[in-house]
């Protein structure tokens, strides 16, 4: 019983090998990812996380900044409003909507997490083609750099930055998280030019007297971006937590009439104890997005590594 199920499993592996002869890289990831539980989860949970940010301003049903329950508001009796008709999650401290806080901050938590992750991402591949490329001294400081960059912890490092700031800002949030993100991928795409730099293809043009800016762009950076992909999904889930970090110590935008779910556990901190329901609804919310995209980055780092597809 035991060697036909081996037997079994060997025949569906070597099927499954057979398969993907002849088949794009690409399109092999995506037979496997298809299959994946683990991937499907993960990419439902951020589809439907961007679906809910993007229509955010239509589902919501009230103004997050108007305080409409203000009156039901009693700092004598540390009470807030409770669940009631046209407000299913009730209010907060200061009598606003929670459900419309609540969709409201995820299209500012998105736009962080994005905008963050595509400038560490510009800043990464910029140092990683300099490194990669030219090697040498250009290689050698550019590695020194993110190697101190790298030796402090991100949201140490994120949260030093953002301090250095006169006032903060969303932006300052983004700027600061982009910075931490920015030495990750410039290593990582260091390694894979340097892979590129040894390989046949690039040997044969550079033997036909090809221009050097040509083999970088043309041949060495698309071969090496594949991994650096995957690797700002699995930023994007680091970049929400940073942001959110940032916000919940008070280094975010001061204005809280456009709610960020960070902000929003910050400022539920002073009630924690009597009224945790302000805390629960944005940490949930934020763990669950953040484990979406760590769910797919974690999907496509299987799907595309050699190793782990035989």
């Amino acid at each position: 019983m035991v060697l036909n199920t081996a037997r079994k499993e060997k025949v569906d592996e070597l099927a499954g090998t057979a398969s993907d002869a002849g088949v794009s890289l690409a399109a092999s990831a995506w037979r496997r990812l298809r299959r994946n539980p683990v991937f499907l989860v993960g990419a439902t949970v951020i589809v439907l996380f961007v679906l809910l940010a993007v229509s955010a301003p239509l589902l919501a049903p009230h103004d997050p900044g108007l305080r409409l329950l203000e009156d039901q508001v009693s700092r004598a009796d540390n009470a807030i409003p409770p669940a009631q008709p046209g407000f299913p999650l009730g209010g907060d401290q200061y009598g606003r909507d929670l459900l419309s806080r609540l969709l409201l901050g995820s299209q500012q938590t998105l736009l962080v997490a994005v905008l963050a992750t595509v400038i560490g991402l510009g800043g990464g591949l910029v140092l990683g083609v300099l490194a990669g490329a030219f090697g040498g001294w250009v290689d050698a400081l550019v590695m020194r750099i993110a190697d101190v960059m790298l030796s402090v912890p991100s949201l140490l490092l994120a949260v030093s930055i953002g301090a250095l700031f006169v006032q903060q800002t969303q932006f300052t949030v983004i700027l600061a998280v982009a910075i931490v993100q920015v030495p990750i991928f410039g290593r990582l795409l260091r390694g894979t030019m340097l892979a590129q730099r040894a390989s046949d293809h690039v040997l044969a043009a550079r033997a036909l007297g090809v221009k050097e800016s040509s083999i970088v762009f043309r041949h060495m950076l698309p071969n090496a971006l594949g991994p650096v992909v995957v690797q700002a999904t699995l930023v994007l889930a680091v970049a929400i937590i940073d942001a959110a970090a940032l916000s919940f110590l008070g280094l975010g935008a001061a204005d809280d009439s456009v709610p960020e779910w960070g902000q929003m556990l910050g400022r539920a901190q002073g009630v924690i104890d009597s009224h945790p329901q302000l805390a629960f609804w944005p940490a949930s919310c934020i763990i669950l997005v953040a484990f979406g995209f760590t769910l797919v980055g974690e999907s496509l780092r299987d799907a595309l590594d050699p190793k782990r597809r035989r």
